[in-house]
């Protein structure tokens, strides 16, 4: 299934974050494409909150994987902007995350397109205003969302 959803302003981004996070399940992987400053950690800050998540939300471009722990489900956020391609993110060994108990959410999946798993939720984010943006996801199969 593919929904799109056009936000106005980050607050509303980050409210369909957590509508999205409210029906993920352990082992979903959600692989994020959008330009910079599209708004990629604005809704993963929504989701982490419906995860339970209470700590700050931050870009991991320097990291490269920031692991939290989610009162309900962990999650991993991962940014793949500084990787030169798929053999870099395979030598980070990240196995145990994308298919453990966690949440996933892989930033500029596109530069790892081959490792990505097949059943991972494909969400893009193209900013169409100064604040407005437009989310489109496919493969989701939670059920409907509601903005």
């Amino acid at each position: 299934m593919t929904l799109s959803f056009t936000t106005h302003n980050a607050e509303q981004t980050i409210s369909l974050g957590t509508k999205i996070g409210a029906l993920l399940t352990p082992g979903d992987v959600i692989a994020m494409t959008g330009t910079l400053a599209a708004g990629k950690t604005t809704i993963t800050k929504g989701i982490a909150q419906s995860l339970g998540v209470t700590e700050n939300i931050t870009s991991p471009t320097f990291c490269l994987i920031s692991e939290y722990e989610g009162s309900k489900i962990p999650l991993y956020h991962m940014d793949m902007y500084r990787l030169d391609g798929a053999e870099d993110f395979v030598n980070l060994g990240v196995d145990d995350m994308l298919y453990g108990n966690g949440v996933c959410i892989i930033e500029w999946s596109e530069k790892i397109q081959s490792e990505i798993p097949a059943k991972a939720i494909r969400l893009d984010i193209q900013a169409t205003g100064s604040e407005e943006r437009t989310i489109t996801i496919d493969n989701w199969n939670h059920g409907d969302i509601q903005l």
